[in-house]
């Protein structure tokens, strides 16, 4: 596996793209819309944020999930038995959020679901016919008009050393989702699962996108766009004293969408979300 940036400005983009999810879940990409400075700043606003007492004030709801995150519910990936070593908001234009924080998080939110339903649009336009005739709808449908689509604001704290053993920053997971568009986060870690098993590591570029495919796209696609398995690893030395902050933006249709003759996109949700103990 090799994850080779593509240029968004380019006349092949498209195309480069949407190869590149198919054959690896994931594709890079530089030259793109989102605006540095725009993400620096809600880093730098949001490690204030997790390192006052304030967050507690948010608890997020468990009928929307909407809300802070706490890491003593935080996520246990499916399969795992240890809680991932993080804490985090999650952010919909309709939920909780502090007031001094939603405007420059609302622009972020904008701009990133634009730009996440433009590359789905390219999924759309280059997916096979016979892979096409699987989607009970355009995708581009799907996701119109959504509120369901979420994002994610993801500290992992300093590591102390008295962390669980066996626990990490976020365990091998696949995401729920149709895409998941990933600025890069302000310290690495994050790595992509390869076909023999082994782990490589994502690019950590600050100018480079990552976005990779979801569950829901898989099952709508019968498996042609592959979820592939990430993780967020621990870091070593004078690295552990160093906070990461991430800023996934998880593309969902319409509860009701139809994936698969097993599954609506409520449904699935549903299923996921009790599987990572969140629920």
């Amino acid at each position: 596996m090799k994850l080779e940036a593509v240029d968004y400005t380019s006349a092949t983009a498209q195309q480069d793209f949407v190869k590149s999810l198919h054959e690896t879940g994931f594709g890079v990409l530089k030259n793109h819309p989102i605006q540095q400075e725009l993400v620096s700043n809600i880093y730098q606003a949001w490690q204030t944020f997790f390192d006052s007492q304030e967050k507690n004030d948010y608890r997020y709801n468990v009928g929307t999930q909407d809300g802070y995150f706490p890491p003593d519910v935080s996520e246990t990936a499916k399969g795992h038995s240890k809680k991932d070593i993080k804490e985090y908001f999650h952010y919909y234009p309709w939920g909780q959020c502090p007031a001094e924080l939603k405007e420059q998080l609302a622009q972020y939110y904008k701009e990133a679901n634009k730009l996440a339903s433009e590359l789905l649009s390219w999924v759309e336009a280059h997916t096979p016919k016979d892979v096409a005739k699987n989607y009970s709808q355009n995708l581009s449908s799907m996701v119109e008009d959504s509120e369901q689509t979420l994002l994610r604001v993801l500290h992992y704290p300093p590591l102390k050393g008295d962390e669980e053993l066996g626990a990490i920053r976020a365990g091998a997971h696949e995401d729920i989702n149709l895409l998941t568009v990933l600025p890069s986060a302000n310290e690495p870690g994050l790595q992509v699962q390869k076909q023999d098993g082994s782990w490589m590591d994502v690019p950590c570029d600050f100018g480079t996108l990552i976005i990779n495919i979801g569950d829901m796209l898989q099952e709508a696609s019968d498996g042609y766009f592959p979820s592939t398995s990430h993780r967020v690893i621990n870091p070593e030395g004078a690295d552990k004293t160093k906070s990461r902050i991430s800023l996934p933006l998880f593309l969902h249709p319409h509860s009701e969408v139809v994936l698969s003759e097993r599954h609506t996109a409520g449904s699935y949700l549903h299923e996921r979300l009790v599987e990572l103990g969140v629920i």
